[in-house]
């Protein structure tokens, strides 16, 4: 049976757009495993690396926290868990991204309606300093 191509931590780095401090990172706190070591210690990486490091790279751009992640990838780990435990997590991360939509939406407006009591003029004079001042637009 080959044996995977084994990768250093730039060429890891390159194959996933990942930065190296960030990859070692994700070593530091578990979520990869530490890297194997050459004889002269350098950090080697294989195909399974590369499918984790995708795999975290795609949940923190789904917004998934670092203990989502850490979660996600245990569960995926074990042969026995059903789906709905997965499931459900994403459920839980949606309900947050559906709060934090909601939050922007208003903050959009208030921003909006903000910038609309700007009519120009001296600082001074500014309704949009007055307004965030103020704290309450």
């Amino acid at each position: 049976m080959a044996r995977d191509p084994q990768l250093p931590i730039g060429g890891l780095a390159k194959r996933t757009g990942t930065k190296i401090n960030t990859i070692r990172f994700y070593e530091d706190i578990g979520l990869l495993p530490s890297a194997a070591r050459t004889a002269s210690g350098r950090r080697t990486y294989g195909e399974e690396d590369v499918g984790r490091l995708a795999f975290i790279r795609n949940a923190r751009g789904l917004g998934f926290s670092i203990d989502e992640i850490r979660s996600l990838t245990a569960l995926a780990l074990s042969p026995g868990p059903d789906c709905a435990e997965i499931r459900a997590l994403a459920a839980r991360h949606l309900l947050d991204v559906d709060e934090k939509l909601q939050r922007m939406g208003q903050l959009r407006a208030e921003l909006a309606r903000i910038v609309h009591l700007c009519d120009g003029g001296p600082v001074s004079d500014c309704r949009v300093i007055e307004a965030i001042a103020a704290g309450t637009g």
